[in-house]
């Protein structure tokens, strides 16, 4: 732990002038030492200086226009980084290079300064540039607009668009930026009308691109191929500039995402601001005093959304401009509100200084708030990662982030929006109350001089490249030469698609055999959105995605809006549309579900004595079935409400084993240590399954759990987050062997003592990593691998034969086969399709579930004891 002192407590804020927030406000160094002074025990366990660093400037590119350097000197640019005209001198050659530098590096200008003097000394020229998200277009369009190049026309065309522009666009914008969801979903199957467009298509930009992982990124692979096959047709090969994040191997990651050969610029060669980067553990609160009985009580920590909430404010008083990243859009909500009551009781009038920010608010909501936090209107902000990516913050002082965000890469993406003007910067991890974040926060060398993690996709993933094989025919008939574009596996694909009947091969070609367009989501979301609406006046409040509208905008919900609370009336989920009416309640709510795992069939298997190996499809089940209403000042439980919501079904392969009581015994194994040894080992195996199938921690899911119904024994399920599978789990069960044998070794020969993120410890665990047995892992899998070296794993029966269970029949009164985990089972999910949830679990155990989110990951609620708490 750091020791160095702070000046006196931040002095009583009532009646403090205001802050203009156009000044550099407190230097964030003195922020820190101040804000740690306010508590009686040091809340910072490590400080990490990351020093300043002078840059490294070029010349401009001789082939760089006049008039272009002109519009870059008026904005400040005065000679491009040696980084940034490395990689324009590539992409201007020809080359398609990848720009893999740190946040605030200049990315932007590495690929804007190629292509816009193409644009300038070729009148016929255009560009794409394809973004993650509509606000990083909408900052991008901001930047290329103010340059006022004569000719360039920008224009960004994506679902906000409105229909009376996009023709003007098509026809006459030259600087298009869009995402991949509207190049997938409007502008490939419409090619005819983009033909002027496409055939004049100089350079596509995509930025950001280390967010294009897992099955996502897959997809988005391939709509790349689909782009550049429409481009031939029309005669053109476009040159790609790629522009990510520092990731570990980038060039692989973006050719791999292009299927082109690409180079990397990887030096870092920008001045940088110092960064003071703290690590943040929230204070003990003292037990309950109502009596004797818990008097020996554990403590436990302050919650991590207040503690960022108080930073927020604390901030915003000193006149320093702060980002507040949460992982959950209740979170950023709630954060801003409190941070907003908090400054209003100390100042009238400063809470209207902070708002909150997240996907699901109104096109213009969202423009109006960037605007208001650019120009200094708003000093603090409270964000869902919706805000993580390269939108141009300048000016930002210090940027708070509420719980490990789960990656190295996120984590110093968030960070690097503090300090985009050069001048010093405060970044500080606050750690949420349970074991992942608290190890983190006491071993900053899990965070700091390690590289970060490479960008996992998988073009060849067959559940991905049949389906966009199938888009690729509706927009024009599949040739040879379109299978060699689409690389391994394209003929078995299209093959496959012809069985199926949804292809026609003749002599010219492979032919889509309907009417309809194919129906292929990229992101894997779970239904369409719910539109948020005032019952008395008909005002679109804002939407929510469709998998989370059962637990956030059920009847009776609390939904949080800008600091303004509503009350849910009715969910018509037919019309996708949730009537609310304006209501302060002292009560929050928290939905409640249940969710099962059950075996629907048995692919092949493995009978090794005591262990068995399956593979199989599973049916992963989730509904919502009541709330509880909770006193906001107290947290205690008013009462629990019934629900009459559908369940969610999730149909997908699973690999799984199952290990004998007795074999596990005889390992030293003990009955009452069995689900923390299983959990773990399920936790290492999520882990470490990337290195046999090409995929991304967050595109499988997984349960654990002491006695399975249908098994009927101690099982370990790891299974595809996507329906119908994803082949992951099929890659896994190929493996198995030398797959549970890295896991193995991953955890024993780790150096921690109890287990820690390098091991055992996930980042998506809604149960908060506890249970976990670091050392019956390691014994677990001993049997497991024992065994099956024995059974000869390589052979593997069909299913059907004796062993192989199935879940025909009800349980406990249910539906078929959807009997619950007991002796406390465990469950880590996946996104992208999952149903998630948590319910409680037989004999007292606990259970882990991931809800989809917006950003296409999963946030975690943990149930114990059968209640739902959202974190």
């Amino acid at each position: 732990m750091t020791s160095d002192s702070g000046p006196a407590p931040l002095p009583p804020r009532r009646g403090q002038k205001l802050p203009s927030g156009r000044g550099p406000g407190r230097p964030p160094a003195e922020l820190l030492r101040r804000l740690r002074a306010r508590h009686a025990t040091d809340p910072v366990t490590h400080v990490e200086r990351v020093p300043a660093r002078a840059g490294e400037p070029a010349a401009w590119p001789a082939w760089a226009p006049e008039e272009l350097r002109a519009a870059f000197a008026r904005r400040g640019v005065v000679a491009p980084w040696r980084h940034q005209a490395e990689a324009a001198e590539l992409a201007y050659a020809g080359r398609h290079v990848v720009v893999a530098t740190g946040t605030a590096s200049g990315k932007s200008l590495a690929y804007q300064l190629p292509a816009l003097a193409t644009l300038l000394t070729d009148p016929r020229a255009t560009v794409l540039y394809l973004a993650p998200t509509k606000a990083l277009a909408a900052d991008q369009l901001r930047a290329v607009a103010g340059l006022e190049l004569e000719g360039v026309r920008p224009a960004c065309y994506d679902g906000d668009t409105p229909r009376t522009e996009r023709e003007w666009i098509r026809r006459h914008s030259r600087f298009v930026l869009t995402n991949p969801d509207m190049l997938h979903h409007g502008i490939l199957p419409g090619h005819a009308h983009w033909s002027g467009f496409l055939r004049r298509l100089a350079y596509v930009v995509i930025d950001e691109c280390h967010t294009y992982r897992g099955v996502f990124g897959s997809h988005v692979a391939h709509v790349l191929r689909r782009l550049r096959r429409q481009c031939a047709r029309y005669g053109r090969t476009p040159v790609f500039v790629l522009a990510s994040a520092t990731s570990g191997d980038p060039a692989t990651a973006a050719g791999r995402l292009t299927g082109l050969p690409v180079a990397a610029v990887t030096e870092d060669t920008s001045p940088r601001g110092g960064v003071t980067f703290a690590l943040w553990e929230p204070p003990l609160l003292p037990p309950p005093s109502v009596g004797e009985e818990v008097a020996d009580l554990v403590s436990v920590r302050r919650s991590a959304l207040r503690e960022t909430a108080d930073l927020l404010a604390d901030s915003v008083v000193e006149g320093v401009r702060t980002l507040a990243f949460v992982r959950s859009r209740r979170g950023a909500e709630v954060v801003a509100a409190n941070a907003r009551r908090a400054l209003d009781e100390a100042v009238p009038g400063l809470g209207d200084r902070v708002a909150a920010y997240r996907a699901g608010y109104l096109r213009e909501e969202r423009r109006e708030l960037e605007r208001a936090l650019l120009h200094g209107d708003l000093l603090g902000l409270a964000s869902t990662n919706a805000l993580e990516l390269g939108v141009d913050l300048v000016g930002l002082d210090s940027v708070l982030i509420c719980g490990w965000p789960g990656t190295r890469a996120s984590l110093w993406q968030q960070a690097g929006r503090a300090g985009r003007s050069g001048d010093e910067a405060l970044a500080v991890l606050v750690a949420r109350d349970d074991p992942l974040d608290t190890y983190l926060v006491h071993h900053p060398e899990a965070l700091f001089g390690r590289p970060v993690e490479a960008t996992v996709l998988d073009p060849a993933n067959p559940y991905v490249l049949a389906p966009q094989l199938a888009c690729a025919a509706h927009e024009a008939p599949l040739t040879a030469a379109d299978l060699e574009l689409f690389g391994e596996g394209a003929k078995e694909a299209v093959d496959s698609l012809v069985e199926a009947g949804a292809l026609r091969q003749r002599p010219t070609g492979w032919y889509w055999r309907h009417r309809e367009r194919p129906e292929v989501d990229l992101r894997g979301e779970d239904g369409a959105p719910v539109c948020v609406v005032e019952e008395s006046t008909g005002r679109l409040l804002g939407t929510v995605d469709g998998g989370s509208s059962h637990f956030l905008v059920h009847p009776g919900a609390v939904y949080l809006h800008q600091g303004v609370s509503y009350v849910v009336d009715s969910l018509d989920l037919a019309d996708g549309c949730a009537l609310v009416h304006a209501e302060e309640p002292d009560w929050s709510t928290h939905a409640r579900d249940v969710t099962s795992l059950s075996v629907v069939s048995v692919r092949s298997y493995v009978d090794a004595g005591p262990v068995g190996l399956f593979l199989g499809e599973v049916d992963v089940t989730s509904q919502v079935v009541s709330y509880q209403r909770r006193r906001i000042a107290t947290g205690e439980v008013i009462d629990t409400r019934p629900l009459d919501l559908p369940a969610r079904e999730l149909r997908t392969v699973a690999v799984w084993f199952t290990v004998s009581p007795g074999s596990l015994a005889t390992a030293g194994v003990e009955a009452a240590d069995i689900p923390g040894a299983l959990h773990a080992a399920e936790h290492a195996g999520i882990g470490l399954l990337p290195l046999m199938a090409t995929c991304d921690r967050w595109d499988i899911g997984g349960l654990s759990t002491a006695l399975h119904p249908d098994t009927e024994a101690p099982t370990v399920f790891v299974y595809d987050g996507h329906p119908g599978g994803a082949g992951f789990a099929e890659r896994a069960y190929r493996t198995a062997a030398a797959w549970l044998r890295a896991t193995r070794d991953a955890i024993a020969e780790c150096g921690c003592e109890t287990g820690c993120p390098s091991c055992v410890q996930s980042p998506k665990c809604g149960n908060g990593n506890n249970p976990l047995s670091k050392p019956d892992a390691v014994k677990v899998l001993d049997v497991v691998l024992a065994n099956l070296a024995r059974g000869n794993a390589a052979q593997a029966s069909p299913a059907g034969a004796a062993g192989a269970t199935g879940s025909d029949e009800a349980t406990d009164g249910g539906p078929a086969g959807s009997g619950e985990a007991t002796d406390g089972g465990l469950r880590d999910a996946a996104p992208g399709g999952a149903a998630g949830g948590s319910g409680a679990a037989a004999g007292g155990g606990s259970r882990e579930a991931a809800l989809p989110r917006q950003d296409g990951r999963a946030s975690e609620r943990t149930v114990t004891g059968g209640s739902s708490t959202p974190d």
